[in-house]
């Protein structure tokens, strides 16, 4: 069987690759050249794609004796995620660029590339795990909790899953870290990535300016009254609370947080921590592991890829979801990803796209 390992020139890659040549698959790596951005090519860069990463990746492959590329994918990322990322934030919304990255380019265009190459499967150091079920592949949680990625991989479909690899499901990081310095390389104990690979620096706001330009309108509270002034919408996200930088204290004396964003006036309104909290989710392009799971049905859903999974009631009709949770989520933001779940088995996937309380306003 080929297999296309996907090369980060991490420590979780490097140590997939290794376990797959051991188990006598014919791998070729490859590392994908995703960003143009001049920071990311920096060797101090955090992301996951700087040019000190190719460099590590090539000499893990170089060690492990196989063969390894370097494919530049910058134009499809640029413009399916990169892009993406710009139009959600204008929009008010708050975007999750790694499943975006998972679902168009890993295992999408790579998968495609190598598909057409005459390759089998592709290959990544994602923690979760593939287990064999009645005629399909399931997608699950992975061993080790505190690492389960299963939830950026949530947007991945059966067509996906069956040319997929996760060889560290079964595995806890420091089993991988350990494994990596047996076999003597140099990435053992290379941090983790931290920042969105396209921003390396880590200055998401000062990015999304440079990009979309100032844009300023009003800051309220609930009641509509203006309390100060923004540089533009896409600065803030549903919860946030450093950088409202209000003159006006709060009535209560309680801090205030981002609870609305409106495009269309360029308002972000503030509230008390309560007026975060939301059990009923609307979501769109639904995206499922197997056959679509129509109707309403009992499961957990997952908003952010290490927040607590809490039961839900989930109803499927063509590409949407209703999700009604049973206990509140905080500062769920339209755009973010929800993930459903059948215990550690991942169902589907859906895009937030409003929020509300029972009785409260849809947001």
């Amino acid at each position: 069987m080929r297999v296309l390992s996907a090369m980060s020139g991490g420590v979780d890659s490097s140590v997939a690759t290794a376990r797959l040549i051991d188990a006598g698959y014919e791998v070729t790596g490859v590392h994908l050249a995703l960003s143009r951005t001049p920071l990311a090519q920096q060797t101090g860069s955090r992301g996951c794609c700087s040019l000190a990463d190719a460099h590590d990746a090539r000499r893990v492959a170089d060690k492990l004796g196989i063969d390894f590329y370097v494919w530049d994918f910058s134009q499809r990322f640029a413009d399916e995620v990169i892009g993406d990322f710009l139009d959600e934030y204008a929009a008010g919304r708050t975007p999750n660029p790694c499943l975006r990255c998972n679902e168009r380019i890993k295992f999408a265009a790579l998968l495609e590339k190598g598909m057409a190459l005459g390759y089998d499967a592709v290959a990544t150091g994602h923690y979760a795990r593939l287990v064999q079920g009645d005629g399909v592949i399931e997608l699950h949680r992975a061993v080790d909790a505190a690492k389960d990625q299963s939830y950026v991989l949530g947007v991945l479909d059966q067509s996906q899953l069956v040319h997929s690899l996760f060889p560290l499901g079964d595995s806890t990081k420091a089993e991988v870290r350990a494994e990596a310095a047996q076999l003597g390389l140099l990435v053992a104990d290379k941090p983790d990535s931290v920042d969105i690979c396209f921003i390396p620096e880590g200055d998401t706001a000062g990015f999304l300016t440079d990009k979309l330009g100032a844009a300023p309108g009003p800051i309220v509270d609930m009641a509509g009254n203006r309390l100060g002034d923004h540089a533009g919408i896409f600065r803030y996200t549903i919860g946030q609370r450093k950088g409202l930088n209000l003159g006006i204290p709060s009535v209560s004396g309680r801090p205030r947080y981002v609870v609305g964003i409106d495009p269309a006036s360029a308002t972000v309104t503030v509230g008390d921590a309560e007026h975060l909290e939301v059990n009923l989710l609307t979501g769109i392009r639904a995206t499922w592991t197997q056959a679509p799971v129509l109707g309403s049905w009992s499961g957990q859903v997952q908003v952010r890829a290490h927040a607590a999974p809490v039961a839900a009631t989930i109803t499927a009709h063509g590409e949407g979801l209703e999700i009604a949770t049973e206990q509140p989520l905080r500062g769920v933001a339209p755009g973010q990803y929800a993930v459903c779940y059948d215990d550690d088995r991942v169902v589907g996937s859906c895009v937030i796209a409003t929020t509300a309380r029972r009785g409260v306003g849809v947001s």
